[in-house]
């Protein structure tokens, strides 16, 4: 997206592009009684004419059940509340708006979505194996759905993102369509790098001298902000050109994009054993806190109050833009700088259609509503601007007619931009930025230079095979691997031989061989080379 204009990807305008993806190498909305007053706010829509658009039925008053990841905004009450006097008045429902927290999130997914428990609308997305539970039936397929109950949404969203979105020929998910690229890279303290005369971070080498530098000249402070548990990702994303832009290939396998059919295993082997010893280097050095499986706080959070000079991997371009803004609000004379991990392997791919989405679970009682509302949220301007920013005047104002500024600082405000995590209902139309977001489109400029058909997000995996097995490998990973990766074991090849026994022994060897087969297949059906 380019300032001044709202960039939608469409077929003719990105690399995703799904006919070439399969064919070849692959204004102010204020609430309450403010808002009739906005010349901008879109005009209310009545239940008679929800009725006469859609056909369904709205003479029940219900509430919906709605569940986003993440950690919910402190004002999120005062937001639900607002929400709720524009959808009884629309669509004679209410909703209440439900948060899983980042504390084992995907453990908290899987059981919403077995325990049959009613849910409305849930978020989506690959990482969180949107495939894998469409064809295990956890969601209503939409095809019928959407021309019923979301004409609107349904003409908003190009025809080429509900087919990417399909899965077994069906849709399960609303697709979001605001293009972005959420590859990873190091977010660092750029004053204290111009400080301390460091080098920039462009590389395995420079990251390591500029946390050696951030040691020695800032004692007091963390020179790195990481609480993951994947830290040997970073490294394979500067020093590799491996298939994926953002998280990692599962099960410890090794795929390039150049050589997409040639998998190994990288768990085990040499390379492995070498990035792990970094790590251990790296916490020998103090480069990141002993008692990181204990935190609670994400690296984001932590890198973005100023307690950290740097952050590796989940520092995204627009992560990296949030961090800028917050860290703005309370120190206004510090400078971020970030070095994208495209720009040190080669190559970078735009998101996928099913990154983010949202989907009605079988166990909805009210599927028609649900998606309803849920256009709503896309289409409808002051839904999707309180939703998004909050409530004008409280929460955020319009600097120079078109920019977003945040009110008070991140400590003080109630719900800061994007406070709901609303990645999937982004639309290109009603976005705003801050000023400094400039940034974070011009690195999206230049990754469509580098940029390559995404041929990773669209694997449809299905663990339904290996399912026992994944769940016995991934208590393995927390008890042995993690500590591992974030440098906790002094014998690192001893640890590494302990794990990848116990791994083996959990049933790595027929995941492995599983997925490759999936993995494999996949790239036949779709002609990818």
């Amino acid at each position: 997206m380019r300032k001044g204009k709202k960039k939608l990807l469409t077929v003719g305008t990105s690399l995703f592009l799904t006919a070439s993806l399969f064919a070849g190498c692959s204004g102010n909305a204020k609430t309450g009684e403010t808002t009739s007053n906005t010349s901008t706010e879109a005009p209310a829509v009545k239940e008679e004419a929800v009725k006469e658009a859609t056909g369904i039925d709205t003479s029940k008053k219900v509430e919906l059940q709605f569940y986003m990841l993440g950690d919910a905004p402190k004002d999120l009450k005062l937001i639900e509340n607002e929400i709720n006097k524009l959808a009884l008045e629309d669509l004679n429902a209410t909703v209440k708006f439900n948060f899983t927290t980042w504390t084992d999130y995907d453990q908290k997914y899987k059981l919403l979505l077995s325990s049959g428990q009613p849910i409305d609308l849930i978020f989506t997305a690959e990482w969180v194996d949107y495939q894998s539970y469409a064809k295990k039936g956890a969601f209503l397929p939409l095809d019928d759905l959407i021309p019923k109950a979301a004409p609107k949404l349904q003409t908003y969203v190009p025809q080429d993102f509900w087919e990417a979105v399909k899965v077994d020929k069906k849709i399960y998910t609303v697709p979001a369509i605001w293009k972005e690229y959420v590859n990873e890279g190091i977010a660092y303290r750029e004053d204290l790098r111009k400080k301390y005369n460091l080098p920039k971070p462009e590389s395995l080498e420079t990251l390591e001298q500029y946390l050696d530098g951030i040691r020695k000249n800032e004692p007091d402070m963390l020179p790195l902000a990481d609480t993951e548990v994947s830290h040997t990702e970073s490294i394979r994303q500067m020093t590799t050109q491996t298939v994926n832009t953002n998280d990692q290939v599962p099960y410890g396998l090794n795929i390039m994009y150049d050589t997409a059919r040639d998998v190994t295993s990288y768990w085990g082997s040499p390379k492995h054993l070498e990035d792990l010893k970094v790590f251990r280097r790296w916490q020998e050095k103090g480069f990141f806190m002993k008692n990181m499986l204990n935190i609670k706080d994400s690296g984001h959070d932590i890198f973005a109050s100023g307690k950290a000079a740097a952050i590796l991997g989940s520092e995204n371009p627009n992560r990296f833009g949030d961090s800028v803004v917050k860290v703005k609000t309370l120190h206004p004379d510090w400078e971020l700088g970030y070095s994208q991990y495209p720009t040190m392997k080669g190559f970078s791919s735009p998101v996928h259609p099913i990154h983010n989405g949202f989907a009605i679970p079988r166990s909805s009682k009210n599927p028609e509503r649900a998606l309803a509302f849920y256009e709503k949220m896309v289409t409808d301007k002051r839904y999707n601007w309180l939703t998004q920013y909050g409530i004008e005047g409280k929460h955020f104002e319009i600097e120079d007619g078109k920019y977003y500024k945040m009110l008070g600082d991140v400590q003080s405000n109630g719900f800061a931009r994007e406070g709901m995590n609303g990645w999937a209902w982004r639309n290109p139309e009603f976005m705003l930025f801050d000023k400094s977001y400039q940034a974070v489109l011009d690195m999206f400029t230049e990754l469509d230079k580098i940029a390559k058909p995404n041929i990773f997000q669209g694997f449809p995996e299905d663990w339904a095979p290996y399912q026992a097995e994944k769940a016995a490998l991934l208590q393995v990973e927390k008890q042995y691997l993690y500590p591992l990766n974030d440098g906790l074991v002094k014998d690192v090849e001893g640890g590494l031989k302990l794990f990848m026994e116990k791994a083996k022994k959990a049933g790595l060897d027929k995941i492995q061989a599983e997925y490759t087969k999936q993995w494999i297949k996949y790239l036949d059906d779709n002609n990818i080379k």
